[in-house]
């Protein structure tokens, strides 16, 4: 029996269990799919916004993948810094693939970014996603006008959420506390700023027209921040979703004044790009732009023209990146885990047994649907190896078992189930539907079986 850990419970973790299994080269395999948190499914349960029924509705693929015979799901056992050594990991299993995410964002690198009313929209979407280790309800939703920086469907994601009314998100899985908060929300104006411009925008056209349809929210563009854009007055030889993205925006340029009826205002802003955030009264008031203007070679120079847009609450939304784990090799510049076809590389060598996939192996690209081929790439070469790992390394005992006799408290299936469960009342007690429970200590009791508050 080849037995095989692997890190990190997201679409790339459960791809990479999913290609193990079905294949038929080493016939008798087992993976246990651990995470750090005792709720499965990664950024699709955690990352994916609460309005966005359909894209959640993968966790019912990744659920029968998790439900296979032999693919078990391990959660609450941490792997790295505060937790279980990879080196001891790599002791219970013949393999350990590490599909661990991009769990940092990307910083500004400019003054005032830490100012209070300024976070990252990864600690948002935490927020409004109910991740156990999300700050509270700090963010500043008292604020008239908010800066959303960057423009790929994260930006949209989080602009959208301010944009929405309560009513809106009620019938959705939105924390209790969360909707309370948007609720009462006097943001009116969201302002969503990129440096480049509308042809080479990260978001899809999907999620863009979704801004659009908003009940309540009317959207606008400056014509003139579009007559920068090479590829605005002439879309045809743009990419598909490019062309497409250029003709939303275009339609909403044309059109004159703000609908009636509509209390909330979005307004998509392009080549500017964030210098400083400037302070009122001890907290961030605004955001200082230098107008961008193409160089030529696909990317963007600054112009020397300057403007301001207040703001009292600013969400940075510009790409994720992958953050060291102890234990493992890292790569500072890129973000990832230096590897070879997935094998993970300790001083340029292939280490035995170690293997990466997802964005800790390639960087934050890619939709949800390309983590499948990284798996298949990492699951190739594992195979290939499997022989080796097999005639080295003999596991003595049940990991689950060893796992207990460390000092962690795995939950299984049955507890993930008791969870769901648990949050399915919580719902219907608040007159809502499955409403996810926010905290740890929350989880944790239900994984146990004990009611929750």
């Amino acid at each position: 029996m080849l037995r095989v850990a692997v890190v990190g419970s997201g679409p790339s973790g459960v791809y990479t269990a999913q290609a193990l299994v079905q294949q038929s080269l080493v016939p008798d395999v087992h993976v246990d799919v651990l995470d750090r948190l005792p709720c499965p499914f990664g950024l699709v349960r955690y990352g994916v916004a609460p309005d966005h029924e359909k894209i959640k509705s993968l966790q019912n693929n990744l659920r029968a993948v998790l439900e296979e015979e032999r693919i078990r799901f391990v959660g609450n056992v941490e792997v790295g810094t505060r937790g279980l050594a990879p080196a001891r990991l790599r002791e219970l299993y013949h393999a350990v693939v590490y599909c661990v995410g991009a769990a940092k964002d990307r910083r500004l690198g400019v003054p005032g970014e830490d100012l209070p009313g300024s976070y990252s929209a990864t600690d948002f979407v935490s927020w409004y996603s109910a991740h156990p280790d999300a700050a509270g309800n700090g963010f500043a939703l008292a604020a008239r006008s908010a800066v959303v920086i960057g423009v790929g469907n994260v930006a949209v994601d989080v602009t959208r959420i301010l944009a929405r009314g309560a009513a809106e998100l009620h019938p959705t899985d939105v924390p209790h506390t969360a909707l309370g908060a948007l609720a009462d929300s006097r943001v009116r104006e969201v302002h969503m700023v990129g440096r480049r411009g509308p042809s080479q925008a990260k978001f899809t056209t999907k999620e863009l027209r979704e801004l659009g349809a908003l009940p309540d929210a009317a959207v606008g563009v400056d014509p003139s921040d579009l007559e920068l854009d090479p590829g605005y007055a002439d879309p045809a030889g743009l990419p598909a979703v490019n062309r497409r993205n250029v003709e939303v925006v275009r339609a909403w340029a044309a059109a004159s004044g703000t609908p009636p009826g509509r209390s909330r205002l979005i307004r998509l802003r392009f080549f500017l790009r964030p210098v400083e955030l400037l302070a009122d009264g001890g907290r961030v008031g605004a955001v200082r732009f230098e107008r961008t203007a193409p160089d030529g070679t696909g990317g963007v120079r600054g112009t020397g023209t300057y403007e301001d847009i207040e703001a009292q609450l600013v969400l940075r939304a510009v790409g994720y990146r992958g953050v060291p784990l102890d234990g493992l090799p890292f790569d500072p510049q890129r973000g990832t885990v230096p590897h070879s076809a997935g094998r993970v590389l300790r001083e340029g060598a292939p280490s035995p047994g170690e293997y990466v996939a997802g964005w800790i192996k390639r960087g934050p690209t890619g939709v949800i649907g390309s983590n499948r081929a990284c798996a298949k790439e990492t699951v190739t070469s594992l195979l290939a190896d499997a022989p080796e790992l097999l005639s080295a390394h003999r596991i003595e005992g049940e990991p689950l078992a060893l796992l207990r006799e460390l000092g962690h408290h795995p939950v299984e299936w049955p507890g993930w189930l008791a969870i769901e469960q648990a949050e399915s009342t919580l719902g219907r007690s608040l007159g809502r539907r499955s409403v996810k429970i926010p905290d740890w200590a929350g989880l944790l009791s239900a994984a146990r079986g004990e009611a929750v508050a």
